[in-house]
């Protein structure tokens, strides 16, 4: 079920696999994403899944729409769940009954914390949001709610020797985020996603945790780029220690 799961200071960070659910083929197994064609009923037993393994009832796992963008959306105390799921690209909490997720197939999916303070967030960042800067939005959330040092866990994301990209979308996005310029196994033009969101909170003083495996090349995580349509979605998933 999960590819990565590790407590540090209390905090759980995990990031989902394909295995464990019951999504059909080509969606096999533990499709998270409802938007991707699979069967909606078969998503939502996903995750519940993951939620029962996090300890929460399914309400309880607080998702998003996604949009490559930067908005972030702060799920208050005193918020309903379940609410109308929001549409923005960074969830922050400073609940402890709650765990956020954040989906991804290639894009790059973000956890942090700070768990003294009590503050944790879940990012979706793709390219788009990388040059936007939906990770530094997050972190400033986070630190206007009290988080001092952040610790981020970057997940599994397509590398920058396989994501392939004209020259000219490169340039452009490394001029604003000079990490990310990267070049293919083969000798073309690439981007290196996970490395500028790595440059993005390391120049925000955060704690980088490395979670990273490629999903083009990984066949037990989805990938958007391998699988096209059919490509199911996995989860990076936090949750503050329970008080």
């Amino acid at each position: 079920m999960f590819s990565f799961d590790q407590t540090i200071d209390g905090v759980r960070f995990a990031f989902t696999d394909r295995f464990g659910g019951v999504s059909r083929p080509p969606y096999a197994e533990l499709n998270l994403g409802a938007a991707s064609g699979d069967d909606p009923d078969a998503v939502e037993e996903n995750v519940r899944r993951v939620a029962d393994a996090f300890g929460l009832l399914p309400q309880a796992l607080v998702r998003m729409s996604q949009v490559h963008g930067r908005d972030v959306h702060v799920v208050e105390p005193g918020d309903d769940l379940p609410g109308s799921v929001p549409t923005a690209d960074a969830l922050v909490t400073t609940r402890s009954d709650v765990a956020l997720a954040a989906r991804a197939a290639d894009c790059v999916p973000v956890l942090l914390a700070d768990a003294g303070a009590g503050v944790a967030a879940a990012v979706h960042s793709g390219r788009p949001g990388l040059y936007a800067g939906v990770v530094p939005a997050a972190v400033q959330a986070m630190r206007a709610l009290g988080a001092g040092q952040v610790t981020a866990v970057i997940g599994p994301h397509v590398c920058g020797r396989c994501y392939e990209v004209p020259d000219q979308l490169r340039a452009e996005v490394a001029e604003r985020v000079p990490a990310a310029d990267a070049e293919t196994s083969w000798g073309t033009p690439s981007l290196d996603i996970g490395a500028g969101v790595r440059w993005q909170l390391e120049q925000l003083g955060c704690t980088v945790v490395d979670a990273t495996r490629c999903t083009l090349e990984s066949e037990d995580l989805f990938s958007y780029r391998r699988q096209g349509q059919a490509s199911g979605r996995l989860a990076g998933v936090v949750r503050l220690a329970p008080r």
